[in-house]
């Protein structure tokens, strides 16, 4: 996946109601009660180490649940190619984010380091297959030395698993609208939900999000496998939205207009095509005498070069038969 599409997403993930969508509309549990997302805070650059901060696809925010901190380290995953050891690299990520919260003397009053939730957010083509947890990649041991191994797990959040049943139940969760425009779309679905989030994020508190996504948005519509949509650089999603919606009727002007034009040529050629069967018919007429239905079933389902060649037949055949064969067998 380009590079863009990585930064596009990052830039997504660093406002905290995008965070807070992506727990309350894809987490199910009751635990999520519990957090303060008026506490949500962006870490990265702060306590994370010079490992981390060179994953420029990762996102780490922390937020309050019961007075504790919690880590949400958040691994933006787009790679084409599921990754089997996915829970190898988890423990990797998570284990250096603890070493740097050691340096940095961010523990809990207790001393205790604080948890983390671990989401890989994956958007690749391939239904995600790895396993979630690392007890899968390791072999089993005797019983003495089960208990010494790592163990991880991590939380997936597959886009392309979710259904539109999915989204049907989070009308106005953004993280929802993201989701749904990654996937194909006809032009009006990709308008509606375009609308839907333009006015679900009316508010004041929605001015720095709706900057960044109207920005993904312009990117992700030029991405579209289905329809893609070239627009002008804004960063205004209202804009963007109007200009969509010109872009469209604008499209099916020409369309209907296209249109037209094919049916009046399909109208004359049919106008041509019915003037050479009525001519045809009074030739045969002249020469055979009434036609058979079944020779003006034929006549009336013929192309326009059968008629012609039916048309130059006439002047030399003997027969009807000579001109189109047997007559259709009854049974």
């Amino acid at each position: 996946m380009p590079a863009h599409h990585d930064t596009g997403y990052k830039l997504l993930f660093s406002d905290p109601l995008m965070v807070r969508d992506l727990l309350q509309g894809f987490i199910d549990d009751p635990w999520l009660a519990r957090l303060d997302f008026s506490t949500l805070e962006l870490v990265n650059g702060h306590y994370v180490s010079e490992d981390l901060r060179n994953r420029a696809d990762d996102v780490v925010w922390r937020v309050k649940a019961d007075e504790r901190w919690v880590y949400l380290y958040l691994l933006i995953e787009f790679q084409s190619r599921i990754d089997r050891f996915m829970a190898l690299r988890m423990l990797v990520y998570v284990g250096l984010l603890y070493q740097d919260l050691v340096r940095g003397k961010q523990l809990g009053p207790d001393g205790l380091l604080p948890p983390v939730l671990p989401i890989v957010l994956y958007n690749g083509e391939p239904r995600w297959k790895a396993p979630t947890s690392l007890d899968a990649l390791l072999p089993r041991v005797p019983a003495f030395l089960a208990p010494l191994q790592p163990s991880m797990r991590y939380l997936l959040i597959d886009e392309g698993a979710c259904t539109p049943a999915t989204f049907a139940r989070l009308p106005r969760n953004l993280v929802a609208a993201i989701f749904q425009l990654e996937q194909p779309h006809t032009l009006e679905g990709v308008q509606r939900i375009v609308a839907e989030v333009e006015a679900a994020t009316r508010e004041p508190e929605y001015a720095t999000v709706r900057r960044v996504i109207a920005i993904w948005l312009r990117a992700a519509l030029r991405r579209n496998r289905k329809s893609p949509i070239l627009l002008p650089e804004l960063d205004d999603l209202q804009e963007l939205k109007i200009m969509l919606s010109q872009r469209i009727e604008k499209w099916a002007k020409e369309f209907q207009a296209e249109g037209e034009k094919k049916g009046r040529v399909e109208g004359r050629i049919e106008g041509r095509v019915e003037g050479e069967v009525r001519m045809l018919e009074r030739l045969l007429s002249r020469r055979f005498g009434e036609l058979p239905s079944w020779i003006r079933q034929r006549l009336s389902s013929a192309s326009e070069a059968q008629l012609e060649q039916w048309s130059e037949a006439v002047l030399d055949a003997e027969s009807l038969m000579a001109i189109f064969g047997e007559p259709p067998s009854r049974h």
